[in-house]
């Protein structure tokens, strides 16, 4: 009987895991997925699928020059935003959109869909305070339910497009800044440019030749970081940086700041 129950009570442990998996955000939920080719360039077309305008006109109401965030006001202005929400929601991408267009539909879902997290927990300290803030069914697309967590790690990040990373914002004090403009298929590229440059190039990071201390993002996806096929942090952040890290330094990491990127 024992024999039996061993290799049930680990079947039992192999679906718990998976299930533990999906929740933690590593699933796609069936969302079309493309690679990002190098070089990527803008979309230029006349004929959007999504108008992420409103999601611009929010943006630059409620989110200052330094990325901080008034969520007082998007608290208030909550019809807006669930308009848009319901515009991303019910109108989900399909094979047929070009990459780019999946890009910036993806990174607006993300950014929108974490504000309206914090608008609904609001007053809070930190998203961390939230429970399941990254691995909660919260996100519908179309006709299935995503977490944040399976927004960024089973979609975006299977893209191959490091940039994401400077381009989501987890609603924290230390993470890339929220920008003020909504990401667009026909900007695309640029737009990942600036926010890689200002990220890197920011006080969240205290590049030095041979010392340099940094973010911990580059630590928890360093895999992501990949220069001519070759996973490098420091020759990745070497394209965007004006203070070069030299071959062969150590890098250190700064302590994660989880606090609201609320505006004082």
């Amino acid at each position: 009987m024992r024999r039996l129950l061993i290799p049930l009570f680990c079947t039992l442990i192999f679906c718990q895991s998976c299930a533990l998996l999906t929740a933690a955000g590593i699933s796609s939920q069936g969302q079309p997925i493309k690679e990002v080719p190098e070089p990527l360039t803008s979309l230029q077309s006349t004929d959007p699928k999504i108008d992420h305008s409103p999601w611009t006109a929010l943006l630059q109401k409620y989110v200052d020059e330094q990325g901080f965030v008034d969520y007082k006001g998007f608290k208030a202005d909550q019809e807006a935003l669930q308009a848009y929400l319901t515009t991303l929601s019910e109108n989900p991408p399909t094979e047929e959109w070009a990459v780019q267009e999946l890009l910036a539909y993806y990174i607006n879902l993300y950014n929108a869909y974490t504000v309206d997290l914090i608008v609904k927990n609001y007053p809070v300290k930190s998203i961390k305070d939230i429970g399941g803030a990254w691995t909660k069914a919260i996100v519908p697309v179309g006709d299935r339910t995503m977490s944040l967590g399976g927004i960024e790690n089973g979609v975006l990040r299977k893209m191959n497009e490091p940039r994401i990373h400077f381009a989501i914002n987890c609603a924290s004090i230390s993470c890339p800044k929220l920008q003020n403009e909504a990401y667009t298929a026909a900007n695309i590229d640029e737009q990942l440019d600036k926010a890689a440059k200002e990220f890197i190039n920011s006080n969240k990071n205290d590049i030095t030749e041979e010392s340099p201390k940094l973010s911990k993002i580059f630590k928890w996806y360093e895999k992501d970081y990949v220069i001519n096929g070759i996973n490098s942090v420091g020759a990745y952040i070497n394209r965007y940086a004006t203070t070069k890290i030299n071959t062969g330094a150590a890098l250190n990491y700064i302590e994660y700041d989880w606090n609201l990127n609320e505006q004082q």
